[in-house]
C-alpha cells in the first residue's frame, strides 16, 4: 500500500493538477524508453519464423489461423472468402492452382470446394505462441552444454575477480609504501589502451601455457580489472583506519584483517563489481570465440551463433534462445540491487 500511494501521490492532495500529468507523463516515457525493447524481445520470441518475416511487423506474436483436420496432417490456412457484396466466412484453403485458390468449409470438409481469386481473401489472424522456440532448441541443439561452460566461466571468474581485485584495492588503500600512488595511476592508465592491442599478446600467452581451448583460459586473463581495483579502493579508504590498527594490536594477522573486518565491510562495493563482472563474463563474445574452437567447450554467447548461417538464420530460435541467456543476469542484478546505491555512492565511481 505504502508503494502505491507513493506511486499516485500528487502534489494537491484534492485533485490531480497539471505538474501530476507531466510527471506522469515524463514517467510513462522513460519506462516505455528502458522497458520498449526488452518487451519486444520477449514478445517476438514467442513468434513463428513466418511471423518474424512479416511486414510492417506486429508487436504481439500473430500469426494466420490453421485448423487441423488430421494429426498426421498440418494445419491448413484460414482465409476470410466473400461470399456475395455482404457476406463473407471463414473457409479453409486447400490447394491453390496459380491465382487461384480452392476453399472448403472446415464444418463440412466432404463439400464442393469454392474456387476464389486469391487476391480477394483476406488471412485469418489470431494470437499464435509459438512455444517450441524454446523447447525445439534445448532438443536439438546442445544447449544444456554450453549454458554450463557459461554458468562455470561466469561463476569462477566473478569470484576471482572480486578475490584479486579486493587484495589489490586493499593494498593500495590500507599500506603505505614507496610508489603506491604510482602504481594507482599506472593501473587506471590501462583503462585507455583498447582491448584490441592486448588480444594478440594475451593470446600468445595464453597458447604458451597450454590453455587454448580450456574454459580456464577464458576465464584467467580479464579476472584483474582497473575499474574492480578502483571501485574497491575508493569504497576501502572510507573505512576508518582505526580499526585495522585494534585488530592488529589483538593480534589479528593481515590475512584475518582482510577476510574479518574489510571484506564484510566492503560488501556493498563487492556486490557492484559482482554485478558487473558477471554481466562482463556472461555476454563476452570476443574473448572466448579466440581461444575456443571446440564445440563442447563454447559458452553460451558463441552457442547462439551456431543459429547463424550464411543463407539462413534461425531469427526465431535465436530470440528465444537471447531471453534465455538474460535470465541469469536479471536474477544477479534483482538479488544485488539494493547494494548498488550505496556502492556506488561510496566509492566515487561515476
Amino acid at each position: 500500500m505504502s508503494l502505491l500511494r507513493a506511486i499516485f501521490r500528487t502534489r494537491n492532495h484534492h485533485r490531480i493538477g497539471l505538474t501530476d500529468w507531466l510527471a506522469y507523463g515524463f514517467l510513462l516515457a522513460g519506462i516505455l524508453l528502458m522497458f520498449g525493447p526488452a518487451l519486444w524481445l520477449a514478445l517476438s520470441s514467442l513468434k513463428t519464423k513466418s511471423a518474424l518475416q512479416e511486414f510492417p511487423p506486429s508487436f504481439l506474436p500473430m500469426g494466420q489461423k490453421e485448423i487441423k483436420f488430421s494429426d498426421k496432417l498440418d494445419g491448413l490456412p484460414v482465409y476470410l472468402v466473400p461470399i456475395d457484396e455482404k457476406y463473407s466466412m471463414e473457409l479453409v484453403l486447400q490447394r491453390r492452382i496459380g491465382l487461384m485458390g480452392l476453399f472448403i468449409d472446415p464444418s463440412r470438409p466432404e463439400a464442393e470446394p469454392i474456387r476464389v481469386k486469391m487476391e480477394e481473401v483476406k488471412p485469418v489472424r489470431e494470437l499464435t505462441v509459438a512455444w517450441n522456440n524454446y523447447t525445439e532448441p534445448l532438443r536439438r541443439f546442445r544447449f544444456d552444454r554450453f549454458l554450463g561452460n557459461s554458468l562455470f566461466v561466469t561463476i569462477v571468474s566473478t569470484l576471482l575477480t572480486l578475490l584479486v581485485n579486493s587484495m589489490c584495492a586493499f593494498a593500495l588503500s590500507k599500506y603505505s609504501f614507496r610508489g603506491r600512488d604510482a602504481i594507482f595511476v599506472f593501473i587506471l592508465s590501462t583503462l585507455m589502451v583498447p582491448i584490441s592491442v592486448i588480444l594478440i599478446p594475451a593470446f600468445m600467452v595464453i597458447t604458451s601455457l597450454g590453455l587454448t581451448n580450456s574454459l580456464w583460459g577464458v576465464i584467467l586473463p580479464p579476472i584483474a580489472t582497473p575499474t574492480g581495483v578502483f571501485l574497491l579502493r575508493q569504497y576501502m579508504l572510507t573505512i576508518p583506519d582505526e580499526l585495522i590498527d585494534a585488530a592488529r594490536m589483538d593480534g589479528a594477522s593481515e590475512w584475518r584483517i582482510y577476510w574479518r573486518i574489510i571484506i564484510p565491510l566492503a560488501m556493498p562495493a563487492l556486490a557492484v563489481l559482482g554485478i558487473f563482472s558477471v554481466m562482463w563474463r556472461w555476454n563476452d563474445f570476443l574473448w572466448p570465440l579466440i581461444v575456443l574452437n571446440r564445440e563442447e567447450n563454447f559458452t553460451l554467447q558463441l552457442g547462439l551463433a551456431t543459429f547463424q548461417g550464411e543463407l539462413d538464420t534461425q531469427w526465431h530460435y535465436l530470440l528465444a534462445m537471447t531471453m534465455m541467456t538474460l535470465a541469469p543476469v536479471v536474477i544477479v542484478f534483482t538479488l544485488l540491487q539494493r547494494h548498488i546505491t550505496t556502492g556506488i555512492a561510496s566509492s566515487g565511481l561515476k
